[in-house]
Protein backbone atom coordinates (compact mmCIF):
# COMPACT_ATOMS: atom_id res chain seq x y z
CA UNK A 1 0.00 0.00 0.00
CA UNK A 2 1.37 3.35 -0.86
CA UNK A 3 0.07 5.25 2.18
CA UNK A 4 2.71 4.61 5.16
CA UNK A 5 1.53 4.16 8.90
CA UNK A 6 4.09 6.70 10.51
CA UNK A 7 2.85 5.40 13.77
CA UNK A 8 4.18 1.39 12.85
CA UNK A 9 7.30 2.70 11.76
CA UNK A 10 9.94 2.68 14.70
CA UNK A 11 11.02 5.80 15.57
CA UNK A 12 15.09 6.41 17.27
CA UNK A 13 17.23 8.79 18.02
CA UNK A 14 20.52 6.75 17.07
CA UNK A 15 23.63 8.32 15.50
CA UNK A 16 27.04 6.65 14.57
CA UNK A 17 28.52 10.20 15.13
CA UNK A 18 31.44 10.06 18.09
CA UNK A 19 31.65 11.44 21.23
CA UNK A 20 31.20 14.52 21.60
CA UNK A 21 29.80 15.10 17.90
CA UNK A 22 26.61 12.87 18.77
CA UNK A 23 25.67 15.35 21.53
CA UNK A 24 24.00 17.78 19.18
CA UNK A 25 21.45 15.93 17.64
CA UNK A 26 20.42 13.76 20.85
CA UNK A 27 17.20 15.63 20.36
CA UNK A 28 17.03 14.41 16.67
CA UNK A 29 13.75 11.57 16.44
CA UNK A 30 13.79 9.78 13.15
CA UNK A 31 11.53 7.49 11.39
CA UNK A 32 13.44 5.91 8.02
CA UNK A 33 10.82 5.19 5.11
CA UNK A 34 12.17 4.07 2.13
CA UNK A 35 13.15 0.65 3.76
CA UNK A 36 9.16 0.38 4.75
CA UNK A 37 8.37 1.49 1.67
CA UNK A 38 10.52 -0.59 -0.52
CA UNK A 39 12.62 1.96 -2.19
CA UNK A 40 15.68 1.21 -3.11
CA UNK A 41 17.12 4.27 -5.04
CA UNK A 42 16.76 6.87 -2.56
CA UNK A 43 16.56 7.60 1.17
CA UNK A 44 13.96 9.07 3.02
CA UNK A 45 13.49 10.16 6.59
CA UNK A 46 10.54 11.26 8.86
CA UNK A 47 12.42 13.80 11.10
CA UNK A 48 11.18 15.57 14.40
CA UNK A 49 13.57 18.09 15.97
CA UNK A 50 12.93 18.55 19.71
CA UNK A 51 13.46 22.54 21.04
CA UNK A 52 17.30 22.92 20.69
CA UNK A 53 18.22 20.21 18.33
CA UNK A 54 20.12 20.30 15.51
CA UNK A 55 19.34 17.98 12.21
CA UNK A 56 23.03 17.30 12.23
CA UNK A 57 26.65 18.18 12.40
CA UNK A 58 26.92 21.15 9.91
CA UNK A 59 28.03 18.84 6.31
CA UNK A 60 27.88 18.42 2.81
CA UNK A 61 27.60 15.49 0.63
CA UNK A 62 30.45 14.55 -2.49
CA UNK A 63 27.45 11.60 -4.14
CA UNK A 64 24.38 12.48 -2.77
CA UNK A 65 21.77 14.95 -3.73
CA UNK A 66 19.78 15.93 -0.69
CA UNK A 67 16.00 17.81 -0.10
CA UNK A 68 14.09 18.80 2.76
CA UNK A 69 10.34 19.45 2.91
CA UNK A 70 9.62 21.28 6.28
CA UNK A 71 6.20 19.75 8.01
CA UNK A 72 5.40 21.55 10.93
CA UNK A 73 7.25 24.14 13.35
CA UNK A 74 10.15 25.72 12.57
CA UNK A 75 14.20 25.78 12.31
CA UNK A 76 16.94 27.93 11.18
CA UNK A 77 18.71 26.50 8.50
CA UNK A 78 22.76 27.31 8.68
CA UNK A 79 24.87 26.98 5.54
CA UNK A 80 27.37 28.93 4.28
CA UNK A 81 25.40 32.19 3.56
CA UNK A 82 24.90 32.46 6.97
CA UNK A 83 21.10 31.97 9.07
CA UNK A 84 17.68 31.39 6.96
CA UNK A 85 14.33 31.18 8.97
CA UNK A 86 12.74 28.41 7.67
CA UNK A 87 8.63 26.50 8.48
CA UNK A 88 5.91 24.27 7.49
CA UNK A 89 5.54 24.52 3.91
CA UNK A 90 9.32 25.22 2.78
CA UNK A 91 11.66 23.13 0.60
CA UNK A 92 15.35 23.09 1.01
CA UNK A 93 17.31 21.73 -1.72
CA UNK A 94 21.49 20.73 -1.76
CA UNK A 95 23.00 19.48 -4.53
CA UNK A 96 25.57 16.21 -4.33
CA UNK A 97 29.27 17.64 -4.44
CA UNK A 98 28.27 21.60 -3.55
CA UNK A 99 30.55 22.42 -0.49
CA UNK A 100 27.52 24.11 1.59
CA UNK A 101 27.58 22.78 4.78
CA UNK A 102 23.89 22.73 6.54
CA UNK A 103 21.96 21.72 9.13
CA UNK A 104 19.00 22.90 10.77
CA UNK A 105 18.84 23.76 14.12
CA UNK A 106 15.13 23.77 16.61
CA UNK A 107 15.58 27.19 18.25
CA UNK A 108 11.86 27.68 19.21
CA UNK A 109 10.25 25.78 22.16
CA UNK A 110 7.95 23.42 19.94
CA UNK A 111 9.04 20.91 18.36
CA UNK A 112 9.43 20.78 14.18
CA UNK A 113 8.97 18.14 11.54
CA UNK A 114 10.26 17.71 8.33
CA UNK A 115 11.27 15.40 5.74
CA UNK A 116 14.73 14.53 4.21
CA UNK A 117 15.08 12.89 0.98
CA UNK A 118 18.47 11.67 -0.46
CA UNK A 119 19.48 10.34 -3.87
CA UNK A 120 22.62 9.10 -4.83
CA UNK A 121 24.71 6.43 -4.06
CA UNK A 122 25.24 5.85 -0.18
CA UNK A 123 28.13 3.54 -0.59
CA UNK A 124 30.19 5.73 -3.04
CA UNK A 125 29.18 8.77 -1.13
CA UNK A 126 31.45 10.76 1.17
CA UNK A 127 31.74 14.23 2.74
CA UNK A 128 33.01 16.84 5.27
CA UNK A 129 31.97 18.75 8.22
CA UNK A 130 32.83 22.06 8.19
CA UNK A 131 32.89 23.12 12.02
CA UNK A 132 34.23 20.06 13.15
CA UNK A 133 37.28 18.01 12.21
CA UNK A 134 35.36 14.68 10.82
CA UNK A 135 34.97 13.67 7.43
CA UNK A 136 32.51 10.80 6.45
CA UNK A 137 32.48 7.74 4.04
CA UNK A 138 30.76 4.55 3.06
CA UNK A 139 32.60 3.11 6.42
CA UNK A 140 32.02 5.90 9.17
CA UNK A 141 33.75 8.88 10.20
CA UNK A 142 37.60 10.20 10.33
CA UNK A 143 39.45 13.20 11.03
CA UNK A 144 40.45 15.22 8.58
CA UNK A 145 43.99 13.90 8.22
CA UNK A 146 42.25 10.50 7.38
CA UNK A 147 42.54 8.86 11.63
CA UNK A 148 39.28 6.91 11.89
CA UNK A 149 36.87 7.63 14.49
CA UNK A 150 35.50 4.32 16.15
CA UNK A 151 32.09 5.02 15.21
CA UNK A 152 30.08 3.61 12.19
CA UNK A 153 27.57 5.44 10.03
CA UNK A 154 23.88 3.80 10.55
CA UNK A 155 22.43 2.71 7.98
Amino acid sequence: MPKLDLAAIPQTNATGYPPPFDAAVEGRWYRRLAPVAGLSLMGASHCTLLPGAYSSQRHWHRGQDELVVMLAGEAVLIDDTGETPVAAGDVLAFPAGEANGHCLHNRSETPCVFVAISAGSREADSGEYSDIDMVFDADGYARKDGTRYPAQRIP
